[in-house]
């Protein structure tokens, strides 16, 4: 099939690199410009240089939805649009153009977390599997009709960094795999159930702070789940914002207040955590290793010299 492809950043190149080692013929790439955005800028592998490599005519856009772009997709004749981690809106007359439609790519395993960050949202909650969808687009986001979709298991240890490299080697199989059942002329395909949904957004600082109100369990999650090179975890400790870097949840139970810097434990040092630590009945947060505001990182028992005091969402 004669294919489209739009896409941008690590997820936009996997999914070219599949399109053009598979029988399809790519005639015409869109991608983003680059961005400083802190989360744009991780896993920037440049669909653009990929496309120009193979001789693949690029068109670059913020938004797909002027005259001159569409003139071009028209001239390109496609069969399919094949769409991963396109960042704006596509508009009915682009991702109906196509005869086929636009099949697009999502990391998470579809009707949950559409939308942006899956792996991140999906480690934070707890989740015990992740996986890339393709499905066909329609007039709601990440809605259409599924063609495809595979998971793999996030285990107990497992960062977002971990589940980003087991999901982006399913990108090749998920889109070629259903180029190939479109292609095959199977046009009936799996419904979403909606009442399933989950939308999430943009991660952004607010995302990143850390609640001392929540459960230990869950703070642990937020932890791996910031892991590097997504901007870290991160508290104040006498005014000075302190990331961290790796924590456990504790052996013990420990009652109090939220946040307070309470007890050696192994090689970490407890602090309390949950809305009702007040009852002892919660394990707290057993931190690890820190990033001092000016850079240093250090295990948290060369930090914290001292126990006592208080870790804030705020300065």
């Amino acid at each position: 099939m004669r294919v489209v492809m739009f896409g941008y950043q690590t997820w936009g190149h996997r999914t070219l690199q599949a399109l053009l080692d598979s029988e399809h013929d790519v005639v015409l790439v869109v991608t983003h410009p680059k961005s400083e955005h802190a989360y744009e800028k991780i896993w920037s592998d440049s669909v653009a240089d990929l496309a120009a490599e193979h001789a693949v005519p690029v068109e670059i856009r913020n938004r797909p939805d002027d005259e001159e772009l569409f003139v071009r997709l028209k001239e390109a004749d496609p069969d399919i649009i094949v769409a991963n981690n396109w960042r704006t809106w596509i508009p009915p007359r682009i991702y109906e153009l196509p005869r086929h439609g636009t099949l697009n790519v999502h990391d998470s395993l579809l009707p949950k977390y559409a939308g942006f960050s899956p792996l991140i949202w999906a480690l934070i909650n707890n989740e015990s599997e992740v996986g890339v969808t393709a499905h066909l687009m329609d007039e709601e986001l990440d809605a259409g009709d599924i063609v495809l979709q595979q998971a793999v298991p996030v285990g107990p240890t497992d960062t977002a960094t971990d589940l980003f490299h087991k999901t982006v080697d399913l990108i090749a199989p998920v889109t070629v795999g259903a180029l190939d059942l479109i292609a095959s002329g199977r046009t009936e395909f799996t419904k979403q159930d909606r009442s399933l949904a989950s939308f999430f957004h943009k991660r952004a600082e607010e995302d990143v702070r850390i609640d001392w109100n929540w459960p230990a369990e869950d703070l642990a999650r937020l932890v791996r789940a910031q892991s590097d090179p997504y901007p870290s975890a991160f508290t104040h400790h006498r005014g000075k914002r302190l990331e961290i870097l790796a924590a456990v949840v504790s052996e013990a139970r420990y009652g109090g207040t939220p946040g307070r810097i309470f007890y050696r434990e192994g090689d970490g040092v407890v602090i309390v955590a949950g809305a009702d630590a007040r009852t002892g009945r919660n394990r707290g947060l057993a931190v690890t290793r820190v990033r001092t505001e000016d850079g240093r990182e250090l295990t948290a028992t060369e930090y914290f010299t001292s126990m006592g005091g208080y870790l804030t969402s705020r300065p």
